[in-house]
């Protein structure tokens, strides 16, 4: 007998059919599983006596340390160099490598090395980790990915590595280890050093900072846009005519305005260090001009969320804390290995209090219209990461009188941001702080919509829309 199509039985969905809404929250909860593994994993080793020197880690001592290399963060509760033994230092590099790399995006480049094809479900995790535009760009991104960050870590990791065997007379073999460290930590832009001052010896010698600095910059800028950039490259060496670079109107919207704010804060953060730092005796006093440039250009580079530092930052002026908090609470760009809420975000809010200051009804860069999602995104992005930033520096500033405001305000934001940067208080923090700033680092980098999408038990899809009201502002 027929069947009458409309009273056919329906069918619950399997997990082959599964929704839409369903499809697009499993990458984020296995992205979040992925990291909480990761962190579990590097706990447990650096709880190991091989891992330490003298004495075991505590627990809230592992589980920081490997909260903050997974998460790329650089805050430190001991000293990487003395406390950890070189099994726990390569402990902490690979989980840097893994956590900067993604844990998902690990997972998917493996299973696309020996299988050569991915699935649907493959493809959503690769996108959610590597916040690729398109499911059909994924193979090419996590091919990418791989290639760019072996060749720019190498390159690093080679120069430093010559410059610490032959101006500081140091072996070959601790060299080369100390260069590839530093520059897996610096493209991962995590900011861990096995040196005890991390890159105070080194500020006024440029083989040193600026390898680092370029790996941080290049790490930050995202992988979206390093991709987009090649192939824009790449595709002018196949053809005759002016570069493909130079056509801004080829770059993408996200392109054009990430490389724009990262150029336009590391040129303020700059000029900003060098005025207000040029004369104080705890930083930038006691060296030549030239070091004072290069110390500022590479301290306005670090609150992209690589945690390095060449100068002592407790001794900077107060007013230079609170202007990299706000660099570092701004990030760099998405899709890459740093944290903050990113430049992108920043440059999207900025444009919608813009036109709205100019009663514009649409919101606009470069001839191009930013959909309301976007801007809802953004604003969602922003205020969750005030609230992160505003309610553990509150709780913490109650619970204690040890440390000024501008000091735990200071440390909040550099783990929200996961980078790095600290006044020196991280250490003599109760037990419970650090375990609120572990919370705070795995925030940071998973991000707030990631995080949230991963933990939601459901979501609800709604059929109508209410009618519309007006509330007065301001």
């Amino acid at each position: 007998m027929r069947t009458i199509p409309w009273l056919r039985p329906h069918r619950a969905p399997t997990s082959d059919t599964a929704s839409p809404a369903s499809l697009r929250r499993r990458p984020a909860q296995l992205v979040t599983l992925g990291f909480l593994a990761t962190i579990a994993a590097g706990t447990a080793l650096l709880s190991l006596p091989v891992s330490a020197t003298g004495r075991n880690a505590s627990f809230v001592e592992a589980l920081f340390t490997a909260t903050s290399a997974t998460c790329v963060t650089g805050l430190a509760v001991v000293d990487t160099e003395t406390f950890w033994t070189p099994f726990g230092q390569v402990v902490i590099l690979l989980l840097i490598q893994v956590g900067g790399f993604g844990v998902m995006t690990l997972a998917s480049l493996l299973g696309l090395l020996l299988t050569r094809r991915l699935g649907l479900g493959t493809r959503l995790v690769a996108t959610e980790s590597t916040r690729s535009v398109g499911m059909g760009d994924v193979r090419r991104v996590l091919l990418g990915v791989l290639r760019f960050t072996v060749v720019a870590e190498l390159v690093v990791a080679t120069v430093l590595t010559a410059r610490f065997a032959s101006a500081y007379d140091e072996p070959l073999g601790h060299a080369a280890w100390s260069g590839v460290f530093h520059a897996v930590s610096a493209f991962n832009n995590a900011g861990f050093s096995i040196y005890s001052q991390n890159l105070v010896p080194f500020v006024a010698d440029p083989w040193v900072c600026l390898p680092i600095c370029a790996a941080v910059i290049v790490g930050g800028l995202g992988f979206p846009v390093l991709l987009e950039l090649w192939r824009l490259h790449r595709t002018r060496r196949s053809e005759d005519g002016p570069t493909d670079l130079r056509r801004l109107s080829r770059w993408s919207v996200h392109t054009r305005l990430t490389v724009l704010m990262t150029t336009t804060l590391l040129a303020v953060g700059t000029v900003f260090f060098l005025a207000a730092e040029w004369g104080n005796p705890g930083t930038f006093g006691p060296l030549d001009p030239p070091a004072k440039v290069l110390a500022a250009f590479t301290q306005a580079v670090m609150p992209r969320t690589a945690g390095f530092n060449s100068v002592d930052l407790s001794q900077a002026n107060n007013g230079t804390w609170f202007f990299t908090d706000m660099l570092m609470f701004i990030g760099a760009g998405s899709g890459g290995t740093a944290g903050g809420i990113k430049v992108t975000t920043f440059a999207v809010l900025a444009v919608a209090i813009w036109s709205e200051l100019r009663g514009d009804p649409d919101a606009a860069l470069w001839d191009r219209r930013l959909t309301p999602g976007t801007q809802r995104q953004a604003l969602t992005v922003a205020l969750v990461g005030v609230a992160a930033v505003v309610l553990p520096t509150l709780a913490i500033t109650l619970s204690t009188s040890l440390f000024t405001l501008d000091q735990v305000l200071y440390e909040v934001i550099s783990a929200f941001s996961t980078t790095g940067l600290s006044t020196g208080i991280t250490a003599d923090m109760q037990a419970w702080h650090q375990l609120v700033l572990v919370a705070l680092m795995f925030l940071g980098r998973l991000g707030p919509i990631t995080l949230g999408t991963g933990l939601a038990m459901r979501d609800r899809q709604r059929l109508y829309r209410r009618p519309e009201a007006a509330v007065v502002i301001g």
